[in-house]
Parts: structure tokens; sequence; C-alpha cells
């Protein structure tokens, strides 16, 4: 599999399976981010080192939205430089891979890739400004549409299967690809070649016979 093509370009169509393994490798990539800025807090904290480690995987896509709420800004001023660079740097990638991935699967539904927008960035942003919104019954309906898209989408990317066949956005990647299933002509049995019928005065005695060399 081409990596580079899997986790950071935008072309082609991927199926279910690879989008659940991106979301593996960036729980994985959090998980070592969370490890890496543990030792460098502990590394440079003051006194004796506590053996016990407090492991903190905080780096979710929830932080994507977060970029667009000022009141989020603030608390950035209790992350020391170590943590910020780390957190910058795994926002980044993590945003980059699941962006990519999300399309070429939505590709796979033959959908283009503006449908993220709906099904990832509404629901997101809903999410991150609720508590701004006045608690009525009249917000019912705009909560409901947000899960009813949040719903949508994780069902149309991660449940359904892909369009069968090829579709505009390129050929099916569950289409069977065996370069060794057909038998090589040069290995075949030719029957016609191999096998010569023999006139009846001829002698030995007429019949079928295998030519000699084969």
């Amino acid at each position: 599999m081409d990596w580079t093509w899997y986790l950071f370009r935008f072309d082609d169509r991927i199926n279910r399976a690879l989008l659940w393994q991106a979301l593996l490798i960036v729980a994985l990539l959090a998980g070592l981010l969370g490890v890496i800025g543990q030792v460098i807090h502990l590394i440079n904290a003051e006194g004796p080192l506590k053996l016990s480690i407090k492991l903190n995987f905080d780096f979710g896509l929830d932080d994507l939205f977060k970029l667009v709420d000022p009141r989020a800004y603030h608390a950035l001023e209790s992350f020391d430089r170590a943590t910020l660079i780390l957190k910058a740097f795994g926002l980044s990638l993590f945003s980059w891979i699941f962006l990519a991935t999300a399309i070429k699967r939505l590709h796979d539904r033959d959908r283009r890739g503006w449908w993220v927008v709906p099904f990832f960035v509404v629901p997101g942003l809903y999410s991150q400004f609720s508590d701004l919104l006045p608690d009525s019954n009249w917000m019912l309906p705009f909560s409901l549409a947000a899960s009813i898209l949040w719903l949508w989408g994780f069902v149309e990317m991660f449940c359904v299967p892909g369009s069968a066949g090829d579709n505009r956005f390129g050929p099916d990647p569950l289409a069977d690809i065996a370069d060794g299933a057909v038998p090589s002509p040069a290995k075949s049995w030719d029957q016609q070649r191999e096998i010569e019928f023999v006139p009846p005065s001829a002698s030995p005695p007429g019949g079928m016979h295998v030519k000699r060399g084969t």
C-alpha cells in the first residue's frame, strides 16, 4: 500500500476498513504524543521524579473547532511551550489524516468531498458553541438537525458499503485483482498440439498417440 497516498492525499477511493484503520492509526499516534508530552513534562519538572505517570491522550479532533472559539485561547496560557508544540503538531497531523481518508471514503460512496461539511463540520461547530445558545424549545430543531447530520455521516462513511464497480472518482477498491489467477498461456495444456490422431493404415496401429518430446 502507498501510505503517503493513503494518509495524506485526497484522490481516489478507500473502503470502510481503511477508514476505520485510519482512526486507529490516529489513536495510536495520539497516545504516542501523549506519552512524549508526559516524558517532557517529567524531565522539565523540578524536584524528584515520581514513578507514577498519568497519561493524557487529549489530542482529539475536537480541538480543531476550538480554533474558532475565542474562549479556548485563555486555556492555552496554562500550557508550557512543549505541550503547545505537541498539540499544534498533533492537531495538524490528525486533522489532515482524517480529512484525507474521509474524503476518499466519500468518493467511495460516489459523493464529493464537500459532504464532509454537513457530516462533520456543522455538527462539530454546533457542539462547540451549544453552551452559548439559549436554553429554549425553539433550539430543539437545530440540536436534532445536528444529531441527524452526524448520524447520517457516521452511517454513510463507516457502515454503508461503497458503490459497486468503478465510479467517477476511481476504480472499486474491493474489486478482485489477482494477477496470478489466470494461468499463463505458456503453461496451459493445448490438447491440439500435444495429441495427434494417426490414420489406421499407419504403423503402429492407428489411434490417439502423444507426440514425442512433449
